[in-house]
């Protein structure tokens, strides 16, 4: 089988990556960041309603804030990242449908009226970005370390305290440091996994 995208590109984003635990002091820039970001953000989402939201943390006291909702396991790593990042979904992301899509304008009414149905699709559609997040991240030359070890009822009152956002996953940002990979863990292959029907 023939890609589009040559050898060295699979191995960086699939192949050879890995997520990190151990990341070096290289800083990782804003601008890095946002050329992430400006990647991923055109890959689909349903009604192009694109729910993610980032809230990158930098400062020391806003990841002592975020390491104390942290399960142990993942504290020291999130201390010491160069970046991390709390990827969330915007509970309230109905409000932008007639910009971002402006072929139905009466889609935020219609379908996204209700609280249980915005919540549903919100959480769904920014986790496929967040998994377009970390192929963007990998894309950019750059390690990613998700995690879903922590308080999440924690992290949301601390950072998201109006309700408006509903965190999916942390992850650390960086170069990779010492020993940052474990041993790959099996997958399923393709005869588990894929059925024809």
């Amino acid at each position: 089988m023939t890609f589009a995208l040559d050898s060295a590109a699979q191995d960086l984003l699939f192949r050879e990556a890995h997520t990190a635990n151990t990341f070096s002091d290289e800083p990782v820039t804003e601008e890095q960041i946002r050329a992430v970001y400006d990647l991923i953000k055109l890959a689909p989402t349903a009604f192009n309603q694109s729910p993610l939201r980032v809230t990158l943390v930098r400062s020391e006291e806003a990841r002592e804030r975020l390491v104390r909702h942290m399960a142990e396991g993942n504290q020291a790593k999130t201390r010491t990242a160069p970046i991390t990042a709390i990827l969330s979904a915007d509970l309230h992301f109905h409000e932008r449908l007639p910009e971002l899509f402006p072929v139905m304008p009466g889609l935020k009414d219609a379908v996204f009226s209700e609280e249980p149905a915005r919540e549903q699709s919100a959480s769904f559609n920014a986790a496929l970005q967040a998994g377009y997040f970390i192929l963007g991240i990998r894309a950019a030359g750059l390690a990613a370390g998700p995690m879903t070890g922590f308080d999440f009822d924690g992290v949301n009152k601390e950072f998201f305290g109006d309700g408006r956002q509903k965190t999916l996953v942390v992850i650390n940002i960086g170069h990779p440091g010492p020993d940052a990979y474990y041993p790959r863990s099996p997958r399923l292959p393709h005869t588990e996994a894929v059925t024809t029907v």
